[in-house]
C-alpha cells in the first residue's frame, strides 16, 4: 500500500521551471559552476549522490550549501580528518545520569544533504560508515537499524593533488556515487566575477534563498520516476558500459550499476531541460561523471598517464549511436 504522505509526481514541465529557478538562485552565490551544478541538481533528482574532486579554494562547499537551501533541505558539513571515527558521522548512545539510561545522539548524517568535506582524508573505517547510508537510507547503530530523512544526499569532496595523510575511496565506495564531478579553475573573467561580487555583499557569507522544500523535491523526483526511456537508448546505456569490460587498456569495467546510473542521470538530465524523452545525447553529456570513476586502468595504461575520462570519451565515439526519435 503506498504511503500516504508520499507525494505524487509533478508534471515534467513544472520539475523544468522549478530546476531553473533553484540553478539561478544558485547563480547568485556562485559563479561559473553552472554544468557541474545542474548534474549535480539531477544527480538529486535521479536519487544519487555527487562527489566533487578538485583542487581547494573553488567553492565546492559553497555550491553545496547553496543547493541544500535553495531545495529547503536540512544542510551538514563534517570536515573530516584522520583521527575521524565512524560515531562521529553516524552517532551513538550517551549515558544519561539523571535517567540513568543511555540516550541516541544521531550524528550529522541524519540530514537532508550532508557534505563529506574531503572525505579522503579520514581512514578506510570511517569511509564506510557512509556505504550502508547511501545504499540504503539508513544506518546501523549497535545493532539497531535507523532510517534516514528522506530525501536524503550524500555530497563528498576531495583532493586529488595531496597523497600523503591521505586515504583513497576504494572501488565499492566509489561505486556508491553516481557522479564524479570536477569543477576546474574559473576563467578570468568569471575569477573577477568573484571577486566583485565578495566586495559588494561586504561579508563572507553569499545568502541564497529556499526556492522549494523537501516535499516539493520528492515530488519533483517522483516526476523525474514517471518519464519513460526508449528501449534502444536503454541499450545505447548497456553498450558503453559493457564496452568498458574489453577495452585493452581497463583492467576492471564498470559495474551494471554504472549502467543503470547511466540512464536515470541521462533522464533526469532530459527532465532539467524540458523533455519527457531522452535522447542519446543526454546519454553521452553524463557518460563521463557516471563512468570514468567505476573504471580501473591497467597498470600500462596507468604508467601511460591513461585518464579514465580519456577512455570513456573514445568509447563514446566507437560505441554506435541509436537512431532514436521521439514518436509522437
Amino acid at each position: 500500500m503506498p504511503d500516504q504522505n508520499t507525494p505524487g509526481p509533478l508534471p515534467v514541465t513544472d520539475v523544468a521551471a522549478l530546476g531553473e529557478q533553484v540553478l539561478t538562485e544558485i547563480g547568485t552565490a556562485v559563479v561559473g559552476m553552472r554544468d557541474a551544478l545542474q548534474v549535480a541538481l539531477a544527480t538529486i533528482l535521479a536519487g544519487g549522490h555527487v562527489l566533487f574532486e578538485d583542487v581547494p579554494g573553488l567553492g565546492k562547499t559553497l555550491a553545496a550549501r547553496s543547493l541544500a537551501t535553495a531545495l529547503g533541505l536540512d544542510f551538514a558539513r563534517l570536515q573530516c580528518t584522520p583521527d575521524l571515527l565512524p560515531a562521529d558521522i553516524t552517532g551513538s548512545s550517551v549515558f544519561d545520569p539523571a535517567t540513568r539510561t543511555f540516550e541516541f545522539r544521531p550524528g550529522p548524517v541524519f540530514t537532508g544533504l550532508f557534505l563529506a568535506d574531503e572525505i579522503n582524508r579520514t581512514a578506510p573505517k570511517t569511509q564506510s560508515a557512509l556505504l550502508e547510508a547511501m545504499a540504503e537510507r539508513q544506518v546501523s547503530i549497535e545493532g539497531t537499524s535507523r532510517p534516514l530523512p528522506n530525501p536524503f544526499h550524500v555530497l563528498a569532496t576531495s583532493n586529488p593533488v595531496e597523497y600523503e595523510g591521505t586515504y583513497p575511496l576504494p572501488e565499492a565506495q566509489l561505486d556508491r556515487f553516481m557522479v564524479r564531478l570536477a569543477v576546474g579553475y574559473p576563467d578570468a573573467t568569471q575569477e573577477a566575477e568573484v571577486l566583485t561580487r565578495r566586495l559588494a555583499r561586504r561579508q563572507e557569507a553569499a545568502p541564497v534563498r529556499q526556492i522549494v522544500d523537501p516535499a516539493t523535491v520528492l515530488a519533483m523526483q517522483a516526476g523525474t520516476e514517471a518519464v519513460p526511456v526508449d528501449p534502444d537508448v536503454v541499450r545505447y546505456c548497456v553498450d558503453l558500459t559493457a564496452a568498458t569490460r574489453g577495452h585493452h587498456a581497463l583492467e576492471v569495467g564498470a559495474s551494471p550499476r554504472g549502467s543503470q546510473n547511466l540512464v536515470l542521470l541521462a533522464r533526469a538530465i532530459a527532465v532539467l531541460d524540458g523533455r519527457d524523452y531522452v535522447l542519446p545525447e543526454d546519454v553521452k553529456r553524463v557518460a563521463v561523471p557516471v563512468l570514468a570513476h567505476r573504471i580501473t586502468l591497467t597498470p600500462t595504461a596507468w604508467a601511460s598517464a591513461t585518464r579514465p575520462e580519456t577512455v570513456v570519451t573514445d568509447l563514446l565515439h566507437t560505441v554506435p549511436t541509436p537512431a532514436t526519435v521521439r514518436t509522437p
